[in-house]
This record gives structure tokens, sequence and C-alpha cells, in this order.
């Protein structure tokens, strides 16, 4: 392992945030949604952009290092510790509205940052810790349905019209917000049934993972009732709602008004690099576990976040993938930036 190596621990930042909140109190506890919106954003532009791969030999080195794996699997602890000192905080201590707002606002974006965005990470490992670990991940975010969608139906049609998960271009990402919600949770039953199905197995069967996740999310919430009192359930579902928009927003910017042909067989040209926007921009590349070379992860989804590369091919945003977020929050300057950079032959494939 070397010095470098560390960096990601900056992913951690966003908790630590949100410690800090709790320690200084007030009007702190909405210093996690500046820290991730401002100043990360902020040191982002500061920042270098670094376009350098790892030659095949240092690939071959991060790939076996534990230390790697390591730093997903704390975020379990980090994230239900969180979570939980949250909730406490809220149904024990009187506070403000504007208070309380900011400390469910402040949980939910670590829940989708260091929850969800994990989640997705090692949803796409082989072994069973790591697919354990992805669902729990996404349990406290009520959305464990993506699991299912994009395992098997994003990463199939991901720039495609039938993907939920790949925006239109000059759609508003509030928009996206509502079609990609409801598309993706009725596709991940759709995608379930047609599972079992390939398997021989019944709707009533014990390997349907939507039947369990919609039984444990009912669980979560009765156990936050049972704990903390049944209006801080109400809280617990406004953190979910900012952690699983914060995802859609990723969403929304990874595949912004891209488009693959559709072939006179029927079928869809075989996803590449041209179908993702990057970033290689330092901050968002750690802070995400390098979701933002994200080409790469579409061409091998099984990839490790620490060996995958940049393709020059790929489009590039102007900006890292969290300061990307926050533009696309403001749809006349997000189409202004974005729509001159997407391929005129995608856009006629989008009229």
């Amino acid at each position: 392992m070397e010095w470098s190596d560390l960096k990601y621990l900056a992913s951690y930042s966003i908790p630590a945030s949100l410690a800090a909140g709790f320690l200084l109190g007030g009007v702190f506890y909405w210093f996690t949604p500046i820290f991730t919106f401002l100043l990360i954003p902020l040191m982002e532009v500061l920042l270098p952009v670094n376009h350098k791969n790892l030659s095949k030999t240092e690939k071959e080195i991060k790939n076996h290092l534990f230390f790697f794996d390591a730093l997903l699997y704390l975020n379990l602890l980090m994230v239900y510790s969180v979570l939980g000192y949250s909730l406490w905080l809220l149904s024990t201590v009187e506070l403000p509205l504007d208070q309380q707002l900011g400390i469910v606002f402040s949980c939910g974006i670590v829940m989708g940052s260091n929850g969800i965005n994990v989640a997705h990470e090692l949803g796409h490992r082989s072994d069973l810790f790591s697919r354990i670990c992805a669902k729990l991940l996404l349990l406290p975010s009520l959305y464990s349905h993506f699991y299912i969608e994009h395992n098997f139906g994003h990463h199939l049609h991901a720039a495609t019209p039938e993907d939920p998960a790949t925006a239109r271009y000059r759609q508003s990402v509030y928009s996206f917000w509502i079609t990609s919600v409801t598309r993706q949770y009725f596709k991940a039953w759709k995608i379930q049934s047609q599972l079992l199905r390939n398997d021989g197995l019944p709707f009533l069967s014990v390997k349907n993972d939507m039947f369990w996740a919609t039984l444990f999310q009912l669980g979560y919430l009765i156990v936050v009732g049972y704990l903390f009192g049944i209006f801080t359930v109400l809280y617990a579902i406004g953190i979910a709602v900012v952690s699983f928009l914060l995802l859609e927003t990723i969403n929304y910017i990874e595949h912004y008004g891209l488009l693959r042909t559709k072939l006179p067989s029927g079928r869809y040209e075989r996803v590449r690099e041209v179908h993702s926007w990057n970033s290689d921009h330092i901050m968002g590349r750690i802070m995400l576990y390098e979701l933002t070379r994200h080409s790469d992860h579409h061409y091998r989804a099984s990839k490790k976040y620490q060996v995958l590369d940049n393709h020059e091919t790929s489009p590039q945003m102007p900006f890292g993938y969290p300061t990307s977020m926050v533009l696309s929050l403001l749809p006349p300057l997000w189409f202004r930036i974005m729509n001159p950079r997407i391929p005129e032959k995608m856009k006629q494939l989008a009229a």
C-alpha cells in the first residue's frame, strides 16, 4: 500500500462533517449540506484534474489489497451510527424546525454518499458478504430495489429509452427524479418476476429479493417507531427521501442526453465508453470511490473502484460530479453548459 492510497479516507469527511454538527449544534446542523454542496465543489475547482491510469502491475497489486475493501465495509458501521444518533437526537431533544430539517438533510446526505454509493460498489461483487453489506446499506434509504434494477436493468439498458436511470436530452433533474424513482421501482418488480421465471420458480418464492426487501424495509420502520416513537418514523422517511434523491441526481448526470444507436436487428449497440459522462476531478473521484470513471465501470461492472481507468474517448464533464450535481439543480444553467457537449448524432436520436 502507498501513502497516496489514503486519499480515499476523504470519503469519511461527509459523516465527519455531520459529527461536527452534532458537537457544535445550532446552525451547524446544516454544516453537512454546506460542506457537500459548497466546500467540496470549491475544492474540486481548485484542485488539479488527474487523468492518469494505473499500470498493469499497480492494478494487480491494488486489486488484492484488503485495505480498499475495508474502507467500504467500515461505512456500514459509520452509516448506522450516524443514523441511530440522528434518530435518537430528533426523538429526544426539543429542537426548532430549522435544526430538525438540518439533521434530516445532513443524515440523508450521509445515507446517500456513504450508504447507497458504497452499496452500489459492493452490490457488484460476487461474494455473499459484500452483497449482504450492500443490501444493509440500502435499507435506511428505503431503496433496496436498487440492487435488482441496477444490476439486472440499468447495466443492460443504460443510455437507451428503456432505462429509467438515463436522463433524456433537455429533461430537468426535477422531472427525472419523478420518472426515475417510479419507473425503477416498478421495473425492479418486473425484473424480479422474470428472474424467478428463468429459474422455474413461482412469484411467492423465498428467492424473491423484492419480497424480502419490502419486508425488511417495513421492519426497519417498525423498529424505528418502537425504539424512538411513531413520529420519528416520519424523520426516517425524510432521511430516506433525501438520500435516494441524492442518488438520482448522480444518476441524472451520469448518462444525461447520451443514447445508444438501435441496430437493424432491433437490439441496441453495445454500451461503450461514449455512453457515460466521466470526470477526473480529484475530489469527486475520491469522495465517490471513483464512481466518476463511469464508462469503465459500465465496461466491466465487477472491476473494483481502485483500478478503474479513464478513457480518452469518453465524454468528459467540465466539472466534477459534486459540482455538476449542484449545477443540475439549475436547469437553464445545466442545459447551457451540457447540451452543446452532447454529440449531434445522439441529439438526433432523442428527437
